[in-house]
């Protein structure tokens, strides 16, 4: 399943370059980008499609890597099924409250990217790393707390980030992969 994002993520970014650009907020709204503008509000499907698309190569790489590097133990842990709705429900979710965080200051935005989604993967483990212990050692739990805070950190730092898609897949993954394991129990799980 992480294969099959990263590819997703890779396919429509090289689509954004060759019909105007990944930069370009015109081709980043026409291909699905999550926006507030009025003539798309009403469209529910972009907080799906905004997952996969990213605006320039540096974001592509970033959250490219973090895929690669930090969704195959969550994948094993869970299964390829289940991860992928984790994943896919943690973007949409961030997407949503990003969205509803925009309409509430009055202000418009043109969203992109899998930050919500990939957060939602962190909060998946730090529901491990608090709940599940036995799962994960205390190296990798260090490890996960201090990305955790610089992630935190670098969401509000920088500019142009969409800081509440990040907060909320982190929220929407640690309470969905709750869920998941109650009511979805992974084979792993049940040992």
């Amino acid at each position: 399943m992480t294969s099959m994002l990263l590819v997703a993520n890779v396919v429509m970014f090289i689509l954004l370059s060759l019909n105007g650009g990944s930069t370009n907020p015109v081709t980043l709204v026409e291909w699905g980008a999550l926006t507030n503008l009025p003539v798309y509000s009403e469209e529910w499907w972009r907080h799906f499609t905004s997952i996969f698309l990213h605006a320039g190569f540096s974001h592509l790489l970033f959250n490219s890597f973090a895929l690669v590097v930090f969704a195959p133990p969550m994948e094993r842990i869970l299964g390829s099924i289940r991860y992928g709705v984790l994943y896919l429900a943690s973007g949409v979710l961030g997407n949503v409250l990003a969205l509803a965080w925009y309409n509430s200051l009055g202000q418009t935005t043109i969203s992109v990217g899998a930050s919500g989604a990939v957060y939602g993967i962190y909060g998946a483990f730090l529901y491990v790393a608090l709940f599940q212990r036995t799962i994960m050692d205390e190296s990798s739990r260090k490890t996960l707390y201090t990305l955790l805070v610089f992630g935190i950190i670098f969401s509000f730092a920088m500019s142009g980030i969409n800081w509440m898609a990040h907060l909320g897949g982190l929220l929407g993954g640690f309470f969905i992969y709750g869920l998941i394991i109650r009511l979805w129990r992974p084979r792993m799980l049940k040992r």
